[in-house]
């Protein structure tokens, strides 16, 4: 996404947009019902896979509505290249009713076609494509994806990176509910087994705010192209599957990392504690704490409104799913990140301008070696890498240098690399007000600063944690701009090496 083409539309309006476009959501299936300009049905086809992640040996669930008697399937894996590794044609079709819950609780369609996953599938991201042709010539098609995790992690990889896919759910209005809104209002629970609105034609709000095709694609494809081997894990897998991270040298984040669980933390937590990197190549990541239910197929989360989640009500507010800088939760993203979106905001979209650029004030750190930085330069300002969401900290100026205060939770060690204006809104979203109400408390007339900064950062506490701080980093991978290439492959040469 290119924020200065947003103008001054927030997410409510495009969401607006976004559910009128594809019906709802789940007009995807319902379609068929609806007359074309020759009266003849819609044809239309729509999926989901049972999990979002499997190893080989494991099958691949694929849960499909279609208004065709037949359909097929492509399966590619897609890095660098795209390399397809299953097809099979003439898979019976049949339409699946979509439950008025479908978007909390999932469509619960059957298991159309379920496919072995081999050892020879590289970890990776797996794109399904689907396409049908009807009797009357007219054409329909689908998509759906899911990750090959490592059988053996670290055995191939050093890397690991771990796809935003909570990001992906809370943004997927399809169904006609998100984390954000829909015609049948917010939703305070979301299911991954529904099809992904951000494939669908027309779609205005989902693709926009999340998925693999804005931000871990485009890495992905510069990081394999450049020689580095990576392997694949989604989110959930930190959750109910902690211990694959812990061969690895770093883990990574990368784009719009918005939506963590406590357990998620947990297991990244101790990685860092034990030794391990982790690079932030990521903005507004680790915002929102939300609850896995369903075995990890649901989140919960009541976000800006979290005096109305049950476990407002109790003594332990741990688990209270809010944001996580909020201080009855007691555990700031700082701490894990060194950075949050409560210090920064938004750069280059809603009321906030910029250059797009960080302002270089450390270029004797090693992440900045051999790019020819010095203080006072400018990052990025060609490609506009700063933009959209992006995480700071509070700091004060000491010798003309920022220098944290660590009164956010940003931990002891952590240098302030690079800066760039940025600011929370109170026209748009009315993050001001979210963010003031998370810190000081329910109905609080107290505000924080409107204006912070995103912030470029590094410390070692066990393991080193570089954070970039903002989602639109990638931008300087797919721009090749030299120092923007040069910073990355200093972070994963010395992180993974």
């Amino acid at each position: 996404m290119n924020p200065t083409e947003l103008g001054p539309l927030d997410r409510r309006t495009l969401l607006k947009a976004a559910t009128a476009s594809v019906a709802g959501a789940a007009g995807l299936c319902q379609l068929a019902e609806t007359a074309a300009a020759d009266d003849q049905p819609v044809p239309f086809i729509a999926a989901y896979t049972d999990q979002s992640s499997y190893q080989a040996g494991d099958k691949a669930g694929l849960c499909v509505s279609t208004s065709a008697a037949k359909y097929a399937i492509e399966i590619a894996r897609v890095g660098a290249t795209r390399q397809v590794v299953f097809r099979k044609d003439e898979l019976p079709g049949a339409t699946q009713p979509v439950p008025d819950d479908a978007s909390s609780h999932g469509c619960r369609w059957p298991v159309a076609c379920a496919t072995p996953v081999s050892n020879e599938w590289r970890s990776g991201y797996y794109q399904v494509l689907l396409r049908t042709t009807e009797e009357n010539g007219k054409t329909a098609q689908g998509e759906a994806f899911f990750v090959v995790r490592p059988k053996q992690p670290a055995r191939d990889a050093r890397i690991l990176l771990q796809l935003a896919t909570n990001t992906y759910n809370a943004y997927n209005n399809w169904g006609g509910t998100s984390l954000y809104g829909g015609p049948k209002g917010q939703g305070r629970r979301v299911s991954f087994d529904r099809p992904y609105a951000g494939f669908a034609p027309g779609d205005q709000f989902t693709s926009r705010y999340s998925g693999w095709r804005k931000w871990e694609q485009p890495f992905v494809a510069w990081a394999e192209e450049a020689g580095y081997q990576i392997d694949f894990a989604v989110n959930s897998d930190l959750e109910f599957r902690p211990e694959i991270v812990k061969p690895y040298k770093l883990v990574l984040s990368v784009g719009h990392d918005e939506y963590w669980s406590s357990p998620m933390r947990d297991s990244i937590e101790e990685f860092i504690a034990d030794g391990g990197n982790v690079a932030f190549f990521s903005g507004n990541t680790c915002f929102w704490q939300v609850r896995s239910e369903d075995q990890g197929r649901a989140l919960v989360s009541w976000k800006q409104d979290f005096h109305l989640d049950p476990v407002y009500n109790g003594t332990d507010h741990r688990l209270l799913s809010g944001m996580w800088s909020n201080k009855l939760v007691g555990r700031p993203e700082n701490r894990l990140t060194g950075v949050s979106f409560a210090y920064a905001g938004y750069h280059r979209f809603f009321e906030h301008g910029g250059s797009g650029s960080y302002t270089i004030h450390r270029p004797d750190h090693w992440l900045f070696a051999g790019t020819g930085l010095k203080q006072g330069d400018q990052l990025g300002a060609k490609d506009q890498i700063v933009g959209y969401e992006c995480d700071g900290c509070r700091f004060v100026l000491q010798d003309g240098l920022p220098v944290p205060t660590h009164a956010d939770g940003t931990p002891e060690g952590f240098e302030i690399l690079g800066t760039a204006t940025a600011g929370l809104s109170s026209k748009h979203d009315q993050s001001l007000l979210w963010v003031s109400e998370a810190l000081y408390g329910k109905g609080t007339a107290r505000r924080v600063e409107p204006l912070g900064a995103a912030v470029l950062g590094c410390y070692t506490r066990g393991g080193t944690v570089v954070t970039t701080g903002c989602t639109e980093w990638v931008r300087g991978l797919t721009g090749h701009d030299p120092q923007v290439e040069r910073i990355t492959r200093n972070i994963l040469d010395r992180l993974a090496g």
